[in-house]
């Protein structure tokens, strides 16, 4: 396993991070959650992503659960505020003072840890003052219940104006955490250069498409029993815009491609998104501990610029690359 600093920062984290969004406390049982977490740990991963919204909390109690025992000292825990959790009145929802002093208290206690690495702003929070929010991240901070503060999905200009209260606060923004694969390269026209400037990394989510790059949807074919796409518990509607025939039938133009190279098509998406100097990680997650302990492998290739315009070439009519599809919710869902 490689490890990557995450942004301007001294912090390093394992490039292949464990997500559990879409699996714990809902696609994955508890005792299959915590083997794909042990997988993780023996494969060298020692960074690990969640969110109090994922599961409505009960994602955080099994990642606490499973990483119990463990030494902190050794982890990088992540997770994320903003979206409606709990019982969902009007503020528990947001990026206000009161749900960011709340959520991190409610975090930590799901986690059964003291602090977390990296505090997240999930989305830009438009009924909030910025100000209000990057003055509750540095409580937060200075609290030592957060060491370090990330957002995601937030636009060039979003990043820009939160970076420069930031250091005006005391802390800086480190990361973000975009959807990013070779089929989707909206953050690469305006994220990434404004990110580099700034001393932020982004944390890839989606870095499979969904499990599309893996090719196991096949044009012209239904989806695979027990696949993402047969998910009716959310996974379904996340990977339904891949799901077009002509779509799949470029992602199977990577199949020679991966063969070459000797590896799986997962590892050479993964692969992918490690390409780009501005990402410090790839975000994977598991149904299975095997997924994990294939997927890991990625961080031993390096593509060169050959693979990369073959890549380009497969995907060229599915690639999209329009800057304006990273935003947030205009308003709060609660």
């Amino acid at each position: 396993m490689a490890y990557r600093y995450l942004g301007n920062s001294g912090l390093k984290i394992s490039e292949i991070t464990y997500g559990n969004w879409l699996t714990h406390g809902s696609q994955v049982e508890n005792d299959m959650a915590e083997k794909c977490v042990r997988a993780a740990l023996d494969a060298g991963i020692t960074t690990f992503d969640t969110a109090d919204v994922y599961a409505n909390g009960a994602a955080e109690t099994v990642l606490g659960q499973a990483l119990a025992g463990e030494r902190r000292e050794g982890l990088e825990i992540f997770t994320k505020v903003y979206f409606p959790v709990g019982e969902r009145g009007p503020n528990d929802t947001g990026l206000s003072r009161k749900h960011i002093s709340e959520g991190i208290d409610a975090s930590l206690r799901r986690l059964g840890t003291d602090y977390v690495d990296l505090y997240q702003a999930h989305r830009y929070d438009h009924e909030t003052p910025l100000e209000e929010t990057i003055q509750a991240f540095a409580d937060v901070v200075r609290s030592g219940k957060a060491l370090y503060i990330g957002v995601s999905e937030w636009t060039a200009e979003q990043l820009r104006e939160g970076q420069r209260l930031a250091r005006e606060a005391g802390f800086s923004i480190i990361s973000n955490q975009p959807q990013y694969s070779a089929l989707w390269r909206v953050i690469e026209e305006k994220v990434v250069p404004t990110s580099e400037e700034l001393g932020i990394s982004q944390i890839v989510w989606s870095p499979i498409a969904q499990g599309v790059l893996t090719g196991k949807y096949k044009p012209g074919q239904a989806p695979p029993a027990g696949s993402r796409a047969t998910d009716d518990k959310g996974g379904d509607q996340m990977i339904k815009r891949y799901l077009d025939d002509s779509v799949l039938t470029d992602v199977a133009k990577l199949e020679p491609i991966a063969a070459d190279l000797g590896i799986t098509m997962a590892q050479l998406a993964v692969a992918w998104v490690l390409a780009n100097d501005n990402v410090a990680a790839a975000l994977v997650g598991a149904s299975r501990p095997e997924q994990i302990s294939e997927n890991v492998k990625a961080s031993e290739v390096t593509l060169d610029a050959d693979v990369l315009t073959k890549i380009d070439e497969a995907l060229s009519g599915s690639i999209i690359r329009d800057a304006s599809l990273t935003k947030s919710p205009e308003k709060r869902l609660v």
